[in-house]
């Protein structure tokens, strides 16, 4: 086992800590709030080893890579593959990443209601957006691997990926109850999106392997946390105020973005 993949698996468990932490700070009111939900929408907020499989299963592909050299073979293999194809260079994939989370509200606005109302989708957005920049900003930074095009040392896992999962996995939560069809739509341009990370020389397989991984985990998360999320907006209502802002900061050459949340009593 390599010093990469022992960096990566302290990240996952230090993330998985602060959720533990997260979870106990977080306790007030939630009670309270669980007891209003029906039956439906507390199993819609509940965290279940069967919503883990297949984001455990993404990042284990990706992370293992370090560790097997025929999963670093596969990504040469895929690298020689589309160089020698040639093909063309997309910045699509800049965009594509953000479409699944703006149908939920343009369908919205045309009428087509979702699992949860405006204020409700969008903490559970902002969460899932904070989870995957605390898992992939540092991942990045810690495990330096180079790009493809070696122009830095934060090719894994690929943010890229983590968003356009993480929204494609709030569209489906959102919609897959309302019409299956149309909340799995979003995934064909996560794929897009992570398909077009590898043509475009920015990632390895491996690494949009991880990062879709990365997203679904985060929004799985960002559902599972809402109830208790939700109980601070609601902690002795009118004694208490709170104010969501964004925020933009600048990561070692990479652009983070996010909303911060302040509560005063």
């Amino acid at each position: 086992m390599t010093n990469l993949f022992k960096k990566y698996m302290l990240i996952i468990l230090m993330q998985i800590c602060c959720l533990a932490s997260a979870q106990d700070s977080l306790k007030l009111n939630t009670v309270d709030y669980y007891d209003s939900l029906e039956v439906s929408d507390l199993k819609h907020h509940q965290l279940s080893y069967k919503k883990l499989i297949i984001p455990a299963s993404l990042i284990t592909a990706g992370a293992i890579s370090f560790a097997v050299p025929q999963m670093k073979e596969i990504d040469r293999d895929v690298r020689g593959e589309v160089n020698e194809h040639n093909l063309s260079n997309s910045k699509l994939d800049n965009y594509t990443q953000y479409v699944p989370a703006a149908m939920v509200y343009a369908l919205n606005l045309a009428g087509m209601k979702g699992k949860h109302n405006f204020k409700e989708r969008t903490i559970i957005f902002a969460t899932s957006q904070a989870l995957t920049a605390a898992i992939v900003l540092p991942s990045k930074k810690l495990i330096g691997e180079e790009r493809p095009d070696k122009s830095n040392n934060m090719s894994f896992p690929s943010g890229h990926a983590a968003v356009a999962f993480s929204t494609a996995h709030f569209l489906f939560r959102e919609y897959k109850d309302t019409n299956y069809w149309l909340g799995i739509s979003g995934y064909s341009f996560a794929v897009f999106t992570s398909v077009y990370r590898v043509i475009n020389n920015k990632h390895w397989v491996t690494d949009v392997f991880a990062g879709a991984g990365v997203g679904i985990l985060s929004t799985e998360l960002a559902y599972w946390l809402y109830p208790k999320i939700n109980s601070l907006f609601n902690i002795s209502k009118g004694k208490s105020a709170s104010m969501i802002s964004p925020f933009y900061q600048k990561f070692d050459k990479t652009n983070m973005m996010g909303l911060n949340y302040q509560l005063s009593f």
